[in-house]
């Protein structure tokens, strides 16, 4: 171990971290680790990849007029974007400092890149600071980049130059382009917010019953009438439990959390001071009668995964059967509506009849009311549906979000020609974006439903994406080595 009374705290710190993680200090250059492909997916994947010509054309004067690097990287320290001046491009390939390298302080040991993700602050390395001998020649200042939706850090911007060229106030400049592209972020995030609440928001109105209103990374954005603190709470972080578990809100009170799609809804529990039957309390399995505002009712249905299919009128938990769960799917997949014949045919082939669906209509109109409208077949309400969501997430682009969302098959017990038709086709595009533009956590999740777990395709890719020390990796390599003796 080297001396640490002459260093910064934070060097120290980062050399009793490399020391830990055994870097040796003759390795000669950071490791490639992203082939050409894998490396496009991950550029593809990221974050930052539509915000990458602000923050070139921001630092690109830096880099041509001072014969500095910059690097932008994921939050594994992988350099997914450089600006290489040419002057410098030969000694910066010895040292590896090349796109789909490694810059983590385990890997390289104390640099720029790798203890500015490891502090989650902007760092400055100067010259001997680094750990490897090769880079004492060298210079770095680096600032992480944190994502405002989740928190979390997703990747670091880096200038790097020779000892002599590059001065110790580039740090502010790296932290500039790193505020300004999470200012970027936080736009994007705003506007995703605002949609979600004027798709919401209106039902939520119409609820009896105050409710607040999070997304999927646990950011409270809004709340129905009634429900005290919002102003304090908008932009405050819940954990979210799975579908149907309770968290803690910020007064201490606890709530259910209830999915509508892209978000949850947090219902307190209402305590009511009666002794007794509650008068006009529903039936088990009948729906809520419509809101008092006149906004419409809010249709809810999850109906993703092995679990039973379920659905919520206005947050009143509804009993479904299969064959009822088939049709809500049909009717909000055509919200202008379906004909007897066309319904028939969606559900049972060419055996099916108008006559065979009259009855079960029947049955459904009365379990949630009129809502269900005929003449055609359609629904009268709002409708947020998980397989809904998954759909406009891929069109959108949102390929985390998407998998993320998707636990599992479209009603997988169902044999119904239209239902199976819509399963394996949103089942074939969740896997190849998921394959494509997903990245590591996002192929990690996909890896974990059913037709994941034994898509040996989607092991290869996340094995050339998991970075060495990652906790995941042992387990994606097990898998694969599983499926490929079973094969033999």
């Amino acid at each position: 171990m080297r001396n640490l009374l002459a260093v910064r705290p934070a060097i120290s710190e980062s050399w009793r971290r490399s020391e830990s993680a055994g870097v040796d200090v003759d390795v000669e250059a950071a490791p490639l680790v992203f082939d050409r492909d894998v490396l496009a997916d991950a550029r593809i994947a990221h974050p930052l990849d539509p915000h990458l010509p602000m923050l070139e054309g921001l630092l690109r004067h830096v880099a041509d007029e001072t014969e500095h690097l910059m690097v932008i990287t994921d939050d594994g320290g992988h350099v997914l974007w450089t600006q290489v001046p040419p002057g410098v491009r030969r000694a910066a390939d010895r040292i590896g400092l090349t796109e789909g390298s490694r810059w983590s302080e385990d890997v390289v040991g104390t640099n720029g890149i790798g203890l500015a993700l490891a502090t989650g602050r902007p760092e400055f390395v100067y010259a001997a600071e680094h750990v490897a001998h090769v880079l004492h020649r060298w210079s770095c200042a680096a600032a992480p980049i944190t994502d405002p939706d989740s928190g979390m850090v997703i990747g670091c911007i880096d200038v790097s130059a020779t000892v002599e060229a590059l001065h110790p106030a580039t740090v502010a400049l790296v932290s500039a382009a790193a505020r300004l592209a999470e200012s970027r972020l936080e736009n994007e995030m705003r506007q995703r917010d605002e949609l979600l609440r004027e798709r919401l928001l209106p039902h939520l109105r119409g609820l009896r019953e105050p409710g607040v209103l999070v997304t999927a990374t646990g950011r409270i954005i809004g709340a129905g009438p009634g429900e005290p603190g919002l102003a304090g709470w908008r932009g405050r972080r819940v954990p979210l439990p799975e579908s149907g578990g309770t968290v803690t809100l910020p007064d201490g009170r606890a709530a259910v959390a209830e999915p509508l799609g892209e978000a949850y809804l947090l219902r307190p529990p209402v305590v009511r001071a009666r002794r007794g039957p509650r008068a006009g309390a529903l039936a088990p399995g009948r729906a809520p009668a419509p809101p008092a505002t006149g906004e419409g009712p809010l249709l809810t249905l999850s109906f993703l995964g092995d679990g039973r299919p379920h659905a919520r009128l206005d947050g009143g938990p509804l009993t479904l059967s299969l064959r009822h769960a088939e049709i809500l799917a049909l009717l909000a997949l055509h919200p202008r509506g379906l004909t007897g014949d066309r319904l028939a045919f969606c559900l049972y082939g060419d055996d099916g009849s108008p006559a065979t669906v009259r009855p079960e209509i029947h049955r459904l109109r009365q379990q949630f009311g009129d809502i269900v409208r005929a003449r055609p077949y359609r629904l009268d309400c709002a409708v947020e549906a998980d397989f809904l969501t998954v759909r406009r997430l891929l069109d959108d682009g949102d390929v985390a979000g998407a998998v993320r969302l998707c636990t599992g098959e479209l009603l997988p017990g169902s044999d119904a020609p239209a239902i199976c038709a819509e399963r394996d086709e949103l089942a074939v595009r969740v896997r190849r974006q998921a394959l494509d533009r997903g990245g590591a956590d996002a192929l990690w999740t996909y890896a974990q439903t059913e037709p994941g777990r034994s898509d040996l395709e989607a092991l290869e890719r996340l094995s050339a994406v998991l970075p060495p020390g990652d906790s995941r990796l042992a387990a994606v390599v097990s898998r694969s080595d599983r499926l490929l003796n079973d094969d033999v």
